[in-house]
């Protein structure tokens, strides 16, 4: 029997993550597992899962915490949309890696959550993902009048208190969907802030500690290309927000960058702060760096010391404008 993973066959090597063979065939090697909604009784957060586009079939996972404090019925609670990662081809909103942390995400925040499902490259490439991230936002905002087709967002979400959140490139997409934000209405809807953590951002030129990593870093240029095909290259505004002359334009007022020190994504984490805070956008930008650690370690070891430590800062900066 022939191998399947034979290198000859291989059309595009994007492994540890994927390969696509030359018979058009995709073998993903994480994030491939997934998990039904449920209660989950260690943080009390229910979930069910939606669909919000008939058209495509695009769906979402909406979590709900179930111990409140102080519950009235005239009380509403933030809506924080999450934008799940995997280079733009991979992971799953329904995955147990992002069901787990959702559902400790919400517990602590005390938040209604919707955690967006996308179309993937390479059978759906770039900007499909941008696409469908648009479309869950438009669903969100169906429910502005409290007559949407999901009775948690129309019954207990405080749609004028909305957070984008996402890593690696759910991070990318937080950051588009807040741009498009910025140019088009999204009618009931008030974005506060976004939490981008460890986003995927790349450029041309290397910065910081990016040349020393030409493995690495070639490996993000392939994916972004692979990805997005018809993408004019790494220093295309949909990867490098920096090269964006409208990098002002971020429809919201708080922005949350985490990096984590070891990550190759550290110093575009860093480089877009520092544009972000040069270029005239009337909002208050932070950032926060966890030593000694690399790509999405919250998501790997969620107890360690600094995965909590991260986790308490994406509450409090979640809850800040909270009545």
């Amino acid at each position: 029997m022939a191998d399947s993973t034979n290198t000859a066959e291989v059309a595009h090597d994007l492994f540890p993550f994927l390969r696509m063979f030359k018979d058009g065939r995709v073998e993903r090697y994480m994030g491939v597992d997934t998990v039904p909604p449920s209660h989950d009784p260690k943080t009390s957060v229910e979930s069910k899962d939606v669909i919000i586009s008939l058209e495509t079939g695009q769906s979402a996972r909406v979590y709900l915490p179930t111990k409140l404090q102080s519950p009235s019925p005239n009380k509403k609670l933030p809506l924080l949309v999450y934008f799940h990662g995997g280079g733009f081809c991979f992971e799953t909103a329904f995955s147990p890696t992002y069901h787990n942390y959702l559902n400790t995400l919400v517990s602590e925040s005390r938040v209604v959550a919707v955690s967006v499902e996308y179309r993937r490259a390479p059978e759906d490439p770039l900007p499909a993902a941008y696409d469908d991230s648009w479309t869950a936002l438009k669903w969100v905002a169906s429910h502005s009048n409290g007559n949407g087709p999901e009775d948690w967002l129309n019954r207990l979400a405080d749609l004028g208190n909305v957070c984008f959140a996402g890593d690696s490139a759910g991070g990318n997409i937080a950051y588009h969907m807040g741009m498009r934000y910025g140019q088009e209405d999204l009618e009931g809807v008030e974005v506060s802030g976004i939490v981008l953590i460890h986003p995927y951002f790349w450029g041309s030129e290397a910065i910081g500690s990016e040349a020393k990593e030409s493995v690495k870093s070639s490996l993000m240029e392939k994916l972004w290309r692979f990805a997005y095909p018809k993408t004019s290259g790494c220093d295309d505004p949909w990867i490098n927000p920096v090269a964006d002359p409208n990098i002002a334009g971020l429809g919201c007022s708080r922005v949350l960058v985490c990096v984590g020190g070891k990550d190759l994504l550290r110093d575009r984490g860093w480089l877009y702060y520092e544009k972000l805070k040069e270029s005239g956008w009337r909002g208050v930008v932070e950032i926060m760096e966890s030593k000694d650690e690399d790509h999405i370690f919250h998501l790997i070891k969620p107890t360690s010391e600094n995965a909590e430590a991260m986790l308490k800062k994406i509450v409090s900066f979640i809850n800040q404008d909270k009545a």
